[in-house]
């Protein structure tokens, strides 16, 4: 008989964890579609994950990124991939990395004193931050912020010429200690990774950035981009925000796809 125990032992535990997973990655698909498809959500999220190619651990948060994008059902969701630098010396250099956005993240680090920086990471409306694959805090930090105030509604418009994108906005709320932010933000991209910790495998990422424009905040003006060499417009969109200069609270946000 003790034989026979240790057999349903063995294949229980193996069957209770398997149980637990499936549990786990169902309701992680239904907070993913509750958020899509509340339609009384009267608030916005600013999602900016902070990741890197050369980071073994940050395709999964790129994954769920790419999943909450691709399911976005007119929600007030802004997603932005910020890929950091400060991997490139581990043997693979990232093409989208720049020193800017490491710059941006040790920003976050002292707004939300941190003690240091990683990937990846992941912040909400400039106030939460949380491990980027970490599902159930991600899903659980954008729905809170969906269901939060009603913010002003920001306005932008786009014209297109001479290698140039000029975005007019308004109705931004002015304020002494906030600055206006524009991104440049690409939809979706493949590398092929070929050192470092993910050698070997393709990488797909979404919601690239890969330029961030700040500003002083004026009620109503305009920003201009310099647009990348074979620029198509349906493989682009533009994401402005209103942030706090002394907390790093983001109060307002509006996009232009095309």
């Amino acid at each position: 008989m003790k034989y026979f125990k240790e057999i349903a032992i063995y294949i229980g535990l193996p069957l209770i964890f398997l149980a637990i997973m499936a549990f786990k990655n169902i309701n992680h698909r239904n907070m993913i579609t509750s958020i899509q498809q509340d339609s009384q959500d009267k608030g916005f999220a600013v999602v900016e994950l902070f990741t890197s190619e050369g980071c073994w651990s940050c395709p999964p948060a790129d994954e769920l990124i790419a999943r909450l994008q691709k399911g976005n059902n007119n929600q007030q969701l802004y997603i932005m991939a910020f890929h950091v630098d400060y991997w490139d010396h581990q043997g693979w250099k990232d093409r989208f990395s720049q020193a800017d956005f490491t710059e941006r993240q040790k920003q976050y680090a002292a707004w939300l004193r941190l003690g240091n920086i990683y990937t990846p990471q992941l912040v909400v409306n400039g106030k939460t931050e949380m491990v980027g694959s970490d599902e159930g805090a991600v899903l659980g930090a954008i729905s809170a912020a969906l269901r939060g105030a009603t913010a002003p509604p920001l306005t932008l418009k786009a014209e297109q010429g001479n290698g140039t994108l000029t975005i007019t906005y308004a109705g931004a709320v002015p304020h002494k200690k906030a600055r206006l932010l524009t991104a440049l933000v690409q939809k979706t991209a493949r590398s092929e990774v070929n050192a470092g910790e993910n050698a070997g495998k393709q990488l797909s990422h979404v919601q690239i950035v890969r330029q961030l424009q700040q500003q002083e905040l004026k009620e109503q003006g305009t920003v201009t981009l310099k647009l990348p060499a074979g620029f198509r417009a349906g493989d682009w969109e533009v994401i402005t925000f209103v942030q706090q200069k002394n907390t790093g609270e983001i109060t307002q946000a509006a996009k232009l796809t095309w």
